[in-house]
């Protein structure tokens, strides 16, 4: 996390704000005010989509949802990605508020260290240990520029759409008040079990598996 001296976020603006429709593969749509931001703390190219009523929703349901190329695109099961995504769009419209769209692959290691990953979970080792064994952190995701994103939005309380506990950790110690945490739905496939047991028992993700 990233505060200046005196303990404050750094002040980041909305750079663009355009309408987009979005479609997925099963054919649901909806349209997304898609904005983008000036003066990001990491640099990178995050985005925002305002769905629903969210101009008049008093306390927003928001998503960050870490981009994942291999799910959110391609469809792979090694992870619940996709589907959390799909379904945090629609549930998010339903209500108003908006999906961050951060652009830190692989918990924040990017795309290529995370197939390496992929490769040594293929031996055995679990999606932490994996990252570990690449020299990487468990979890390198910072959710500095989320902050940043809500306040420029002018969002400081949210209900926030997620099963993990540190983005409600973090964005709570970056100013943005968490009135309430809202799971998503178990997207469980033969390919991604253990990758979610591994999530709930290290990391104590709020998902409700199988025996």
């Amino acid at each position: 996390m990233t505060v200046d001296s005196s303990g404050a976020l750094p002040a980041a603006s909305v750079r663009t704000q355009v309408s987009v429709p979005v479609r997925f593969s099963d054919g649901w749509s909806t349209t997304a005010d898609v904005f983008t931001f000036t003066g990001l703390v990491d640099g990178k190219e995050h985005i925002a989509l305002g769905l629903g009523d969210y101009r008049e929703a008093d306390v927003p349901l928001v998503r960050p949802h870490s981009e994942c190329l291999t799910g959110d695109v391609f469809g792979s099961e090694r992870c619940d990605c996709g589907p959390q995504l799909r379904e945090a769009v629609e549930r998010i419209a339903a209500v108003g508020g908006y999906l961050l769209y951060l652009r830190q692959e692989g918990r924040g290691i990017g795309l290529y260290a995370k197939l390496d990953a992929y490769a040594l979970q293929d031996q055995g080792l679990d999606t932490y240990e994996a990252n570990l064994a690449l020299g990487r952190g468990e979890d390198e995701r910072d959710y500095t520029a989320a902050a940043q994103m809500l306040a420029a939005l002018g969002t400081s309380r949210v209900r926030l759409l997620t099963n993990n506990p540190d983005k409600s950790l973090q964005l709570g110690a970056l100013g943005v008040e968490v009135a309430e945490q809202v799971p998503t739905g178990v997207h469980v496939s033969d390919s991604n079990v253990r990758y979610l047991r591994a999530k709930v028992e290290h990391t104590g993700h709020s998902l409700a598996l199988p025996a």
